[in-house]
């Protein structure tokens, strides 16, 4: 069977980054069980569509489990000021609201409620929210006209996305994974949502996650402003460099084994801390295990007692990393550094980020 496009439904997928076989994002099995096969293989690979250049996942043989993860702070202060900025530029009008939410948790309802917005189940409403919601459906055309249908006719749509053009600047590979069925470019949603009868007002840029993106959405043909077309040059230059995306894998695993390989041979207590979707394939491909990372500490009380996905490393809670009194602690994501310096001062000092470029202070 011929695979189509996602967003425009066109047959010109091209391949652009391939991990091969990798355990399931999402399903964390109990820390004391053997390790099987079937978390090891499944294949996943990243395509770009030549019609609308939508990158998108290839295929997903996985059965997505409920993610278990914590809502960081660094999540939550950016959504405030998000809706801050939306109020200021004039675009929080009406009374009603609709949320297309995550899997991953978080909701931006509270904010409008302190707008004066009430939300809404059935018809469409005048602000429709969108975080990191619609990257989750494989159906992007759908989802899209979906969305479409929610928001009224002189509503904002207003969509948050991790930004493709971050993904391949800072080689963040590892963003790819099982159940995120799309990853976007300014221009590519531009197109898809052409596709719905809209288009994108205006734009704001967050350092969340290296670089991601709010827009502002209303129904008909608006010409993109000045900070619209910035975004779409400075993406067009950076997507330019997509194919060089695979070669940062086996530099990023490399660079990461070597890193383990030293501290063991250092005799150093190393951990790490944040057992998110992004580390599942990493430490799976550089071959992490107890003699190298003795635990990945997490937040979430549904993760701890349980080990990271093809690896024996167990997953403890914040409190157990800091009575293990480890030499360093990996970071697995570079966002929560603020967060976890200020939860656990006893550990000043240690904390090492994970980098495509090596492991950094």
């Amino acid at each position: 069977m011929t695979r189509r496009c996602r967003g425009c439904a066109k047959t010109a997928l091209t391949p652009v980054l391939d991990l091969g076989t990798v355990p399931a994002a999402d399903h964390f099995p109990p820390r004391d069980t053997p390790i099987a096969t079937l978390e090891v293989g499944h294949p996943l690979r990243m395509d770009r569509c030549a019609a609308c250049g939508l990158a998108q996942l290839a295929d997903d043989d996985t059965v997505t489990a409920e993610p278990r993860g914590i809502e960081p702070q660094a999540l939550r202060d950016q959504a405030a000021e998000a809706v801050r900025l939306v109020h200021d530029a004039g675009l929080l009008r009406g009374s009603t609201v609709t949320e297309f939410g995550s899997p991953h948790g978080g909701t931006w309802l509270p904010l409008l409620d302190e707008h004066g917005f009430s939300e809404i189940a059935d018809g469409p409403a005048d602000v429709v929210l969108d975080c990191f919601g619609i990257m989750h459906e494989p159906d992007q055309r759908a989802a899209f006209a979906a969305r479409a249908a929610a928001t009224a006719p002189d509503g904002v749509l207003l969509v948050q996305y991790h930004s493709l053009a971050t993904i391949v600047a800072q080689g963040q590979w590892n963003a790819l994974r099982h159940g995120h069925f799309a990853y976007y470019s300014l221009d590519t949603l531009r197109t898809l949502l052409r596709a719905a009868g809209m288009s994108v007002v205006t734009a704001w840029e967050f350092d969340l996650y290296g670089g991601t993106v709010l827009l502002a959405v209303r129904h008909g043909e608006h010409a993109p402003d000045p900070t619209v077309r910035r975004i779409l040059t400075t993406e067009a230059d950076s997507l330019r460099a997509i194919a060089g995306l695979q070669e940062t894998v086996d530099s990023h695993v490399g660079t990461l084994r070597d890193w383990l390989d030293g501290g063991a041979a250092q005799g150093h207590r190393v951990y790490a801390y944040g057992a998110a979707s992004r580390a599942v394939a990493l430490l799976s491909m550089a071959g992490a295990h107890r003699g190298l990372l003795a635990g990945v500490a997490d937040a979430s009380p549904a993760k701890q007692g349980c080990r990271m996905p093809g690896t024996d490393v167990p997953i403890i809670s914040p409190a157990d990393l800091v009575a293990a009194d480890p030499d360093v602690v990996l970071l697995t994501l570079p966002d929560l550094l603020a967060e976890v310096s200020a939860g656990l001062p006893e550990l000043d000092g240690r904390w090492i980020i994970d980098d495509p470029a090596g492991p950094r202070r």
